[in-house]
């Protein structure tokens, strides 16, 4: 809030913008939230809206007015729009599970030594879920993952976790 209130210079629009802040905020998050279905794209299109509003803030008359409803939404659905189209046009990177994790050697223990031979992305998921405690649902955010997209992953890296320990001769 204070970010945009500082780039505002009169007294009484730094006022008018807080009242459109405080009125808004809700409707603002629940809009970006439909156009874009994901709660941090969902900010960032509140946010960038809000620096609009801030900078065109002497043009709002009255922030309790449709005139300014109907202004806010309009901008924050084309903040949205914008994030979607932006976040299509980035080309999907394919998963690479071979590229650097969290590194990890333990000598001596054959479950370590397998470990450290997963490839990067099995042993990151490995050691956040089951040496860290991390849950499915905090892994989401972390990896960039779907939840389902977690929960392959973890199949997977289980599956080629119990094989090579299979190969080293210890029964899984």
């Amino acid at each position: 809030m204070l970010v945009y209130t500082q780039m505002i210079e009169a007294p009484e629009d730094k006022g008018k913008f807080q009242r459109v802040y405080d009125r808004y905020l809700g409707l603002m998050l629940h809009t970006a939230r439909r156009v874009l279905g994901d709660g941090r794209d969902a900010e960032d299109a509140v946010q960038e809206a809000f620096l609009a509003i801030a900078k065109n803030i002497s043009k709002i008359s009255d922030p309790a007015c449709n005139k300014t409803r109907s202004y806010v939404v309009t901008i924050v659905e084309n903040k949205a729009i914008d994030i979607y189209r932006a976040r299509r046009r980035k080309p999907a990177e394919p998963l690479n599970e071979e590229t650097a994790g969290i590194p990890f050697r333990v000598e001596g223990n054959a479950l370590a030594d397998a470990i450290a031979r997963l490839p990067a992305r099995y042993r990151e998921l490995i050691l956040l879920k089951y040496a860290d405690g991390y849950t499915d649902r905090e892994l989401t955010h972390m990896l960039g993952l779907s939840y389902s997209g977690v929960r392959s992953l973890d199949t997977r890296a289980k599956k080629q976790l119990k094989k090579l320990l299979e190969e080293e001769g210890i029964d899984v």
